[in-house]
């Protein structure tokens, strides 16, 4: 994986508040926990990035919001940007989809068994960090699997989940006419 996808998948796990360190993108990418240092002092001093150090967290989190600019840099640059030509912008920027990222608290492990292909590590016991391409192919299959699964991070998901489990009951009440 290029430096690239490190940056990425690091500015992804922190706007996720998932406190990710450089500990954690060097076990992820399989590198040297130097070169995973240079990659987030990189992403601080040289894209900008408001990115502070919590002590009680051991991990990074934005101190205000920042979204991150990625241009594509291969033989491909010209054709996609073309595409996306806009004449008010100073450069053309592409946002790469990258999967978000939770983690979640199962105690069941028939339930770890089923939510496998979305676990990528198990944080502490029963708490699994995840990732997943669609929301809402994430909140249907938590909702289906009827387990006890409580979602630690990020805060929007969670509250994505209730207003969904909400809209659903309210659109199942039974008429008691």
């Amino acid at each position: 994986m290029s430096a690239h996808d490190r940056i990425q998948w690091f500015h992804k796990m922190v706007a996720g508040s998932c406190y990710p360190n450089s500990i954690h993108l060097a076990e992820k990418f399989d590198i040297s926990h130097r070169q995973a240092q240079r990659d987030v002092d990189f992403l601080k001093s040289t894209l900008g990035a408001p990115l502070i150090y919590s002590k009680t967290k051991k991990g990074y989190y934005y101190e205000q919001a920042f979204s991150l600019p990625m241009t594509f840099t291969n033989e491909n640059d010209f054709e996609i940007n073309s595409l996306f030509n806009d004449s008010y912008a100073d450069t053309q920027v592409i946002q790469m989809q990258l999967p978000y990222t939770a983690t979640l608290e199962i105690t069941d492990r028939i339930t770890v068994m089923n939510m496998q292909r979305f676990i990528v590590g198990e944080e502490t016991r029963h708490r699994y960090r995840c990732e997943f391409p669609s929301v809402e192919l994430f909140l249907g299959i938590i909702i289906s699997t009827g387990a006890d699964i409580k979602i630690i991070t990020p805060d929007w998901l969670r509250e994505r989940l209730v207003e969904t489990a909400e809209k659903i009951l309210e659109n199942n009440k039974f008429n008691e006419e």
